[in-house]
């Protein structure tokens, strides 16, 4: 996809700081504005700019920049042959039919459930990092960051006049966000999704189109609250309760829409609700997401708070005292109170980032006995953690909530969350924007201070009491859900689905990635044991297998 020089190539809606650059855009399109921001700025260009985009531009000189926005919410990949640069949005785009696969990419999606950037399912092919640029030039290219957010952890911050400043920026983004074409929202119930639909009531001055999806099933539906914020805000709320037969229908299009494996199972209701909206007239769908990793909502921040207190007592206390009386003792694991000490001593001797994986399903079920032996003799099993761990340490931030913000900036919003919303609205015909992730409210985020976002153990701190009296009070005080699928628990009682998942798996059964004896004790013995806990790791391996059968690589 290299364009004639120089030329450019975008998506999404960059909007130039620069007076004369967003004049050439309004007049004559983004491509010739990006053209001209190279040249003027140089490899700096992408600090000019805010918004979501996705940029390749070329100089008379015969440079080209790629770069894509800070959280990738647009993609770009590339490919290196020999002296020429290919570029293109998807991965498989690039990789043509006969692309060779790459194994730490798979097994890295065995690990996450995703692809994290820059490794891509196919070898040789790359994906440029949220918040990243490359300059091919003279057949090299170099990769390096155009964004790097600096947090300011201490300054004095009057309360009052920040909840005013974060309510004004909030309105703004949506507000950007709201002239284009029929808009509507994503409603989960939750605190972000609501606060997007009561601000786009807000400027928009009507009711605020608002689409929501339940489940029947105990534990996962949360509509009771999206109805809670829907009358509070007086939406035109749409509402639809996704059934297994509309998982079985949805799955493979899901699989063969994706560019490589993905394996978020949120995508299907996300994918329904888009779907939910297209069908009522909606263009652009806004999300919540970003809420929780700029302000603090992940119930993991509160835990791992909770594991930083062992590292602050005296290391006589620990090492002499607690480890000997706890660890190591089996029959502790059966006395509640003590195993769950056990278990506390065990995970907060865990250096950071090591101990959010404490309970990664494919290290808990075992690496060796759900992988070939000949598939992982072509893996660096110790990649993903050495990875996490130079995100975790590229972080300006010295305070533990600010570091985990940013680690999950990448590893959550970037390479899992922002795809899977992207993949379901692009699957039903709509547009995405996420009015939390608008660069005026990153930038606050930034200076806000880590105590206010997570103060003690309660998470969101500072979000719920700049929006206390907007939000619905059960809103602000609800535990977080989100749009899980109950797809372990309906498998078990749907004849249809079981069919369709234990058939993906057959579908591995040859490919020398997964031990057939496996696939065999988790569909016969794991699976109707815990079907919420191995639930997943069929998910994940029937999404592997649909993706390699819509692209022909089932048995390959």
């Amino acid at each position: 996809m290299r364009l004639p020089e120089p030329a450019a190539f975008c998506v999404g809606d960059a909007q130039f700081l620069d007076s004369d650059l967003a004049g050439l855009a309004a007049a004559q399109g983004p491509a010739v504005a990006w053209g001209a921001a190279f040249a003027k700025f140089g490899v700096a260009a992408p600090l000019h700019v805010r918004g979501d985009f996705a940029v390749a531009v070329s100089d008379a000189a015969g440079r080209t920049l790629l770069a894509v926005d800070r959280f990738s919410i647009r993609t770009l990949c590339y490919r290196v042959d020999g002296s020429s640069l290919r570029y293109a949005e998807r991965a498989d785009e690039l990789a043509g039919d006969s692309s060779e696969l790459d194994a730490q990419a798979l097994f890295d999606y065995l690990y996450f459930h995703v692809i994290p950037a820059p490794r891509t399912a196919f070898r040789n092919v790359h994906r440029v990092p949220a918040g990243h640029c490359a300059v091919f030039e003279d057949g090299k290219l170099a990769v390096s960051r155009w964004w790097r957010p600096e947090f300011i952890e201490r300054r004095a911050q009057p309360l009052e006049a920040l909840a005013e400043e974060f309510r004004s920026l909030l309105r703004a983004a949506v507000e950007d966000k709201a002239g284009r074409g029929k808009v509507g929202c994503f409603l989960s119930g939750g605190t972000d999704s609501s606060t997007v639909v009561g601000m786009l009531g807000q400027v928009s001055g009507r009711a605020p189109p608002a689409f929501s999806i339940g489940f029947d099933a105990e534990g996962y539906d949360e509509m009771t609250y999206a109805r809670i914020a829907a009358r509070h805000f007086n939406a035109d709320h749409h509402e639809y309760y996704v059934t297994p037969d509309d998982v079985v229908r949805s799955v493979p299009r899901i699989a063969a829409a994706c560019d490589q494996p993905f394996g978020n199972s949120s995508v299907v209701p996300a994918y329904w609700c888009a779907q939910m909206a297209k069908d009522a007239g909606i263009d652009a769908m806004l999300a919540g997401d970003g809420g929780d990793e700029l302000f603090g909502g992940n119930t993991r921040y509160a835990k791992q708070r909770l594991f930083g207190v062992y590292g602050r007592l005296p290391a006589v206390v620990r090492h002499r005292l607690l480890e000997p009386a706890i660890l190591g003792r089996a029959s502790l694991k059966g006395i509640p109170v003590l195993g769950k000490a056990q278990s506390y001593v065990e995970q907060a001797r865990i250096d950071m980032p090591d101990r959010l994986h404490a309970y990664n399903l494919l290290l808990r079920v075992g690496v060796t006995d759900v992988l070939t032996e000949e598939f992982l003799s072509n893996v660096d099993q110790e990649k993903p953690l050495r990875e996490q761990r130079a995100t975790y340490e590229a972080s300006t931030a010295t305070t533990l909530v600010n570091r985990m913000l940013a680690y999950d900036w990448k590893y959550t919003l970037a390479d899992n969350d922002l795809p899977k919303v992207m993949t379901a609205v692009s699957l039903a015909g709509v547009t995405a924007g996420f009015p939390l992730l608008d660069d005026r409210v990153v930038d606050f985020s930034l200076r806000l201070a880590p105590s206010l976002k997570v103060r003690g153990l309660t998470l969101r701190w500072f979000f719920k009491k700049a929006l206390r009296g907007f939000l619905p009070e059960a809103i602000i005080a609800k535990s977080k859900h989100g749009f899980g699928l109950p797809f372990g628990v309906w498998m078990t009682r749907h004849a249809g689905l079981r069919t369709m998942a234990l058939g993906s798996l057959e579908l591995l059964r040859d490919g020398g990635i997964v031990r057939r004896d496996f696939l065999d004790r988790l569909a016969k013995d794991l699976l109707p044991q815990a079907p919420s806990y191995y639930g997943e790791m069929v998910w994940i391996l029937m999404m592997l297998g649909q993706w390699q059968a819509a692209r022909g690589t089932a048995r390959s």
